[in-house]
């Protein structure tokens, strides 16, 4: 890792703890958990590190091996409003904490991705292993859930990004081998152990060379049509409601939907047949994840990846292409885009002993229709990891 050596260069001297988040995917779930669905997920072992020490002058002095520029606050001095950099996640992360601990001691460190930045959640990942290590420098032990909620809270409420709880939960609750299976609306989970008769599989990242940013995509405006469509739904339902971002597809029926779901315009209903069929193919997932079934999951993971494509209505042409190349590709159990599909990657599950021809024949068709991106294309070949580590 050169974190580490950059930490050396930079202070003259070690870094005090090194700490590790992962990256997530979520291969069935996706544009839900905002609304309160259902999600499943797995962490890979590919993440975030960041090598850190304390700063008792409570200056907080972070730099990216991915981005320039040092960015620098004082802990009781933090910006109260983002100023559309990279660091904006941290400066979220710092008021979050600060609202309900104590904070005495500052940090300095430096940040490393070890994957091209763009649909694996590596904004959910820097900022829980910054809040991780900014309490540990201050003597504060945060539970699971509080993290998840802190991380959430920062980018919410700080960046500004209508997202739920699905990429905090998957980087801190993950377990190697073990399917995440988890409830938004109340945060419940459970860890699917892989099963003995389960064919083996790995996790294939193929990046489309085209960075990806909620912030500055439609991953907002596409969240606000769903939530329009709920709304409207309570009110020809005659269901009570009350402010519009309180408006929630978990506490709208099924069968309310599809009463009403005519009268929508057309993105609305859109939006809405994601969610309903998503939270379907969630449970349905689930399930096959636990008999052994990675076949019957795969497939329900294409199928989540034509509904965001078809009904969700996000992806960039590349990415597009990659799911459709991805689906005619023998070996590849099933696959969608990872994050939130505006730009970025699309994941795979594989099976293992087809990885060189799969990666072969991916980046050989893909490259023949982008030529223009074979320096910013990669693959990646993954296994499943463990969360949150110091």
């Amino acid at each position: 890792m050169r974190c580490e050596d950059r930490f050396y260069e930079t202070y003259g001297r070690d870094y005090d703890g090194l700490a590790f988040c992962p990256y997530r995917i979520c291969p069935i779930g996706a544009h839900s958990d905002h609304n309160f669905g259902k999600i499943t997920g797995l962490a890979i072992d590919k993440g975030i590190h960041f090598a850190y020490a304390a700063k008792q002058n409570g200056v907080v002095e972070v730099s990216s091996l991915q981005f320039p520029k040092r960015a620098q606050w004082h802990i009781e001095n933090v910006p109260p409003r983002k100023e559309g950099d990279w660091a904006d996640y941290l400066r979220g992360a710092t008021l979050a904490l600060e609202r309900e601990h104590r904070l005495r001691v500052g940090i300095c460190g430096v940040l490393e991705g070890t994957l091209p930045i763009g649909g694996l959640s590596s904004s959910a990942a820097v900022t829980i292993v910054f809040l991780t290590a900014l309490a540990r420098v201050n003597g504060i032990r945060l539970e699971q859930q509080e993290l998840i909620d802190l991380a959430y809270d920062a980018e919410l409420n700080y960046v500004g990004v209508s997202v739920g709880k699905l990429d905090q939960s998957c980087e801190v609750l993950s377990k190697a081998n073990h399917l995440l299976y988890l409830d938004t609306l109340n945060g419940s989970y459970e860890l699917i152990p892989q099963h003995p008769d389960m064919k083996p599989y790995k996790i294939a990242i193929f990046f489309s060379g085209l960075e990806h940013s909620l912030a500055g995509s439609k991953y907002n405006m596409r969240v606000d049509e769903l939530r329009a469509g709920i709304y409207a739904l309570q009110a020809f339902a005659g269901m009570d409601y009350g402010k519009f971002n309180q408006a929630a597809a978990r506490n709208v029926p099924r069968e309310v939907y599809e009463t009403y779901k005519d009268r929508l315009p057309v993105p609305w209903r859109k939006r809405c047949e994601h969610w309903y069929t998503e939270f379907e193919r969630v449970q349905e997932g689930a399930e096959a994840w636990r008999r052994g079934d990675i076949d019957t999951y795969g497939r329900l993971s294409f199928e989540s990846g034509w509904s965001s494509i078809h009904n969700w209505e996000s992806g960039a042409p590349e990415q597009i292409r990659l799911y459709d190349i991805m689906t005619q590709t023998e070996g590849i159990y099933g696959g969608r885009f990872s994050g939130a599909g505006f730009k970025g990657c699309c994941m795979a599950l594989i099976d293992p002993a087809y990885a060189d021809q799969i990666a072969d024949e991916v980046t050989r068709a893909y490259l023949k229709d982008f030529p223009r991106l074979a320096d910013k294309y990669g693959v990646y070949i993954c296994d499943s990891a463990d969360g949150l580590s110091l």
